[in-house]
């Protein structure tokens, strides 16, 4: 992992969270962020991961071992980080893809998977940090999605019903929100990650990399407010 760069203080830093942090796009995120001078906390399911930034990071322990598949873990992970006081911005990332193939093809178990980590992970998530959110009458619930979640291909049936139920129950939540917050379900693009590689091989590399993907999402995240509740955005 490349040594990271000097923060460059923010004139109104922002508390963040950020599930799936620890690689990838959240990753990306949590750096870009953290270098414009923002407070960070992120969580991820390996150990090795967490540690490794934890060190690099230095000072601090920002990032936690959480699988956001169980509802405990999320729950203990979300009332430590709110002792503080609840985000200004919740960016609902962690997310699984699993190999092209066709519908009947999956094994239930790599279904599930998808399912419990693409959906599940996400209402787990927002079970236990969207309360004290409404309580304050303020911030801004990005959930991760995807093109796929706004389309379909085949051999990503698995995939795209995930995230189609990211777009529909982030909608949902937009409409139950007090006003002065927004929940807003956004489509990162294509990007150079693991995870493409997955299901594109070597032609997932002639995309964009997730820093060079950052240096415009991050503006992105932080430009998105009351105005974007409930609609969708592509970065």
């Amino acid at each position: 992992m490349p040594a990271s760069r000097p923060p460059v203080k923010s004139p109104e830093s922002r508390s963040i969270v950020i599930t799936g942090a620890t690689r990838g796009l959240g990753l990306a995120l949590a750096e870009g962020f953290r270098d414009f001078g923002h407070v960070v906390r992120g969580c991820g399911t390996r150990s090795d991961l967490v540690a490794e930034i934890n060190e690099q990071w230095g000072g601090a322990t920002p990032f936690s071992r959480v699988d956001v598949t169980d509802d405990r873990e999320v729950g203990e992970w979300a009332r430590a980080e709110l002792a503080s006081g609840p985000p200004d911005l919740l960016i609902v990332n962690a997310a699984v893809i699993h190999s092209p193939q066709n519908l009947w093809e999956i094994p239930p178990a790599e279904w599930k998977k998808v399912m419990e980590v693409n959906v599940q992970g996400v209402v787990n998530t927002l079970r236990h940090f969207v309360p004290s959110m409404v309580r304050r009458g303020t911030g801004v619930i990005a959930t991760l999605s995807s093109g796929w979640g706004r389309s379909t291909s085949p051999g990503m049936s698995a995939y795209c019903a995930s995230k189609y139920a990211v777009e529909g129950l982030t909608a949902a939540l937009a409409q139950e929100l007090p006003q002065g917050m927004a929940a807003v379900p956004v489509n990162p693009g294509v990007i150079a990650t693991d995870m493409l590689r997955q299901v594109w091989g070597k032609e997932a590399d002639s995309y964009p990399d997730v820093r060079a993907w950052a240096r415009q999402a991050v503006p992105f995240f932080l430009r998105l407010g009351p105005g974007d509740n409930g609609r969708q955005r592509t970065v």
